[in-house]
């Protein structure tokens, strides 16, 4: 019984800390917009990689190379 009372007292304490953890990341400020940038473009290339390689695209595309449909 003991150590269940233990471990669940380490899962608290591994909560608490994680919890304290996001909480301090939120009220960071970044002292140049690096970051900021390099997010907008892998954004701008996730968005554009969706609708390239989305499956209309590719399984309706003429570009195939041969008129052979299944």
């Amino acid at each position: 019984m003991v150590e269940l009372g233990v471990f669940l007292g380490l899962m608290g304490v591994a909560a608490a800390w994680l919890v304290r953890t996001l909480l301090r990341r939120g009220r960071r400020r970044t002292e140049n917009a690096d970051g900021l940038l390099i997010e907008l473009a892998r954004t701008a290339q996730a968005s554009s990689d969706r609708s390239s390689y989305n499956s209309n695209a590719v399984h309706n595309s003429i570009t195939h190379g041969t008129a052979y449909r299944p």
